[in-house]
């Protein structure tokens, strides 16, 4: 099974408007999948019909080798997921909740709610009525939630809403873990970039209901393209020295005080250049790209 989860030509229309369009990804066994977009991208629209919440207006998905259908309740049930925000009985307690979940999972497991509860931090809440709990803690439990029964695969949306910073570390390390030491392959999906790039072994980017990019993160670390940048008072004045002295044209000013040089000439030559020829430099440093760089570059691309 090359894939555990693959769409073909994914669709989905709501009275005339396409939210997602011929969408097609591909999820390998025990890789961390980031599903990149802005806020109204796509994202939930997929990972509803990847969970069965919606079915595709037109197109397929395969679960574990198997098309995904209405009645797929076996296929279903090695899924773990968390989709917008989690819903739980308010009046009883978040051990209780979890408790509720093993029992219409028939799963049967004596201590896995209490280690799901301690792998998110709430043991010390376990008793609490969900009612009391904090939107970062509601957050925890429907985590906890997901990955009670030992999935095969975990559909995370956008899992770090209303954690702190030190909560949205502890997840990262928290959902490496279960990929390496369970083998359970994740899904997530953010619009935070940074987030992605710290665990993410393959991203989708989707833009408008359009899967634009699908790609390793090894990938996008080969190809990065070392850069200079270097910021400046006169901006036209630069890029003319620049072209005119250095010879240069491989360059994008990206504002009024800034320019990113894609050339390996040294920071050295550059800017005795500039400075010889009454070009002031506030800085000038050497950076490689981001993922945020690459992420804004696919998508504009895909507005020209």
């Amino acid at each position: 099974m090359p894939y555990i989860l693959q769409t073909n030509q994914l669709t989905k229309t709501i009275d005339g408007k396409k939210l997602v369009e011929n969408v097609n990804i591909h999820v390998r066994k025990g890789e961390i999948y980031g599903f990149l977009g802005p806020n109204g991208a796509g994202k939930t629209t997929i990972m509803k019909m990847v969970t069965n919440l919606w079915k595709p207006t037109t197109g397929t998905i395969e679960l574990f080798g198997e098309k995904l259908t209405p009645t797929s309740y076996e296929v279903l049930k090695r899924m773990g997921s968390m989709i917008e925000f989690p819903c739980f009985y308010e009046r009883m307690s978040g051990k209780d909740n979890l408790q509720i979940h093993c029992e219409y999972m028939g799963y049967y497991n004596p201590g896995s709610v209490d280690d799901a509860l301690e792998m998110l931090g709430l043991k010390e809440a376990s008793n609490k009525q969900v009612k009391e709990y904090s939107l970062g803690m509601k957050q925890r439990l429907g985590i906890a939630r997901a990955i009670l029964c030992k999935p095969e695969l975990l559909v995370l949306d956008e899992p770090t809403n209303g954690l702190d910073p030190a909560g949205i570390k502890q997840m990262r390390n928290l959902f490496q873990m279960l990929c390496s030491e369970y083998g359970i392959t994740i899904i997530i999906s953010s619009h935070i970039l940074s987030e992605v790039e710290c665990i993410a072994d393959t991203i989708g980017i989707i833009h408008h209901g359009k899967l634009m990019k699908e790609v390793s993160m090894k990938e996008i670390s080969e190809m990065n393209t070392a850069y200079m940048e270097l910021t400046v008072e006169n901006i036209k004045k630069a890029a003319y020295i620049l072209s005119d002295k250095l010879g240069l044209s491989n360059f994008k000013i990206m504002d009024e005080h800034n320019i990113r040089v894609y050339d390996n000439r040294s920071t050295i030559e550059i800017s005795k250049t500039l400075t010889l020829n009454d070009v002031e430099i506030s800085s000038i440093s050497k950076k490689s790209e981001s993922l945020e760089d690459y992420f804004l570059k696919i998508t504009e691309e895909a507005v020209k």
